[in-house]
């Protein structure tokens, strides 16, 4: 049975946080000495106080959550923050109308970094930080800083904790969720520190510095320069942004072992192995392709090649390059990408590489079962049997992902695109990627999308970002019986 006094009460909770968030954009309107402060006080007001009216009549339940329960607030929680936080936009008329407002702000907070912004070095710094920030929220999750909180107020995270990080092997990093929240929201905090300090020593102001360090970490993608990250001609910049690509695209647990000094851990984790192994094997491709086909040295191939790899195996979305251009097989190869993700326990979306590499495992299973049908052959990661019910979630989890992409291109044809773009516009939402191919290329945006497709693109960013389970069980009648 839902526990409806609970769901509420904690949906309250997170616009309230949402609110304070906003408010968190008025010192910037004031650096800057814009006019927006009125409008972002406003949405942060409207925000919270909405928010503590559903808060407040049940602020004395104390209720348990049940797996239900939790996820049905992820997907609310995700859906109302989307709703409200269109309101920093349609009051400053950033973007005017509710339809691109909303896709905005769900690809922000989804991590997806898809726009359909044509100006945006015409926004002033207030909306631009709050485009940033709404992407550094989302990249943790908003549910995990609610549950930060939850502890005090006599509310059970874990169901919020499964719901709102569902790889196939979740980490806690500490037996308390509140004390394993505290810990990613830290490691969170210290690289958005050392990257923006890194940027500012470098050819970038402090503003884009913050923005573009909290939307990296987020493996996001927004940027403040509408080239993205080609805006600068900097080999320290491009580098110090992969870096911090391939970190937030990293299991984040990792971080936490690294920090103290258990470095054994990391190599011995399989799932990082892999992931350097196709990171390296995609980049030093590319880099030959390149410098066989341009005139650039084979520094600059190098280094466009690894930041592309990079940015969109983690699902970043940035961009140094319009790899459109680029000769059309490895353009191929950068769409192949498209369908890896990050680490499991990373901010990165995608279908994340630990299904990728259970998939393979169990597909070259298969191949000795037929031949050894009597034999007890087992799926093994880092040294350990895959339990039976994770290698069924994975091949369930990738069974679905390729029929609501196959479905959803078909779907993006019906209303006008080409195939090249419905291909595109799916790749880069169910992905949280950004950058498609065809028409929403990295040099172009989703402007041009019929309305009907930019709402049915926001749905597809939420199931990605939730990893498709956590959304679409709530359709499933057995959901609701009691």
């Amino acid at each position: 049975m839902l526990n409806y006094r609970t769901i509420i009460r904690i949906l309250g909770l997170i616009l309230i946080t949402a609110g304070i968030f906003m408010w968190l954009t008025i010192p910037v309107t004031f650096i800057f000495r814009e006019k927006d402060a009125l409008q972002f006080f406003l949405s942060g007001a409207i925000t919270a106080g909405v928010g503590a009216l559903a808060y407040l009549p049940f602020r004395k339940s104390r209720m348990e959550l049940n797996r239900r329960d939790g996820y049905l607030i992820v997907t609310g929680g995700w859906i109302l923050f989307s709703l409200f936080g269109t309101l920093p936009f349609i009051l400053t008329r950033s973007i005017p109308g509710f339809t691109d407002a909303f896709f905005e702000t769900m690809s922000g907070f989804t991590t997806t970094g898809a726009s359909i912004l044509n100006n945006i070095e015409e926004l002033s710094h207030g909306v631009l930080f709050w485009r940033s920030l709404i992407q550094w929220l989302g990249g943790m999750g908003i549910i995990l800083l609610t549950l930060l909180i939850l502890p005090f107020l006599g509310i059970g995270g874990m169901q919020l904790f499964s719901a709102e990080v569902p790889s196939p092997t979740p980490d806690k990093l500490h037996p308390h969720v509140k004390d394993t929240a505290k810990r990613l929201w830290l490691i969170y905090l210290l690289f958005t520190l050392a990257e923006t300090i890194m940027l500012w020593a470098g050819e970038m102001g402090l503003f884009d510095a913050v923005c573009h360090s909290l939307t990296t970490m987020a493996t996001g993608g927004y940027s403040t320069k509408q080239a993205s990250i080609a805006y600068w001609d900097s080999p320290y910049i491009h580098y110090v942004i992969t870096l911090f690509m391939f970190l937030a695209g990293t299991n984040f647990t990792l971080s936490y072992f690294a920090m103290h000094g258990k470095f054994r851990k990391i190599w011995a984790n399989e799932e990082f192995r892999w992931y350097l192994a196709f990171i390296g094997g995609f980049t030093l491709i590319i880099t030959l392709g390149l410098f066989s086909t341009s005139r650039d040295g084979l520094e600059p191939a190098f280094r466009n090649a690894i930041f592309q790899v990079v940015s969109i195996l983690t699902t970043t979305g940035y961009a140094t390059a319009d790899y459109l251009k680029w000769a059309p097989w490895l353009g191929v190869l950068i769409f192949i990408l498209m369908y890896f993700g990050g680490s499991a326990g990373s901010t990165g979306g995608g279908p994340k590489i630990m299904r990728i590499v259970i998939m393979l495992k169990n597909s070259t299973q298969e191949l000795k079962r037929m031949i050894h049908p009597n034999a007890v052959i087992l799926v093994r990661l880092n040294k350990m049997a895959v339990e039976e019910s994770v290698v069924t979630n994975v091949l369930a989890f990738i069974t679905f992902y390729g029929i609501i992409a196959v479905v959803s291109m078909a779907i993006m044809s019906i209303l006008g695109n080409d195939f090249e773009t419905s291909v595109g516009t799916v790749a880069a939402t169910l992905g949280n990627i950004g950058p498609g191919i065809g028409n929403v290329g990295p040099a172009m945006n989703f402007a041009e999308i019929h309305v009907l497709g930019k709402w049915y693109l926001s749905f597809l960013m939420l199931v990605g970002r939730l990893e498709l389970f956590t959304v679409l069980v709530i359709f499933s009648p057995m959901f609701w019986r009691r």
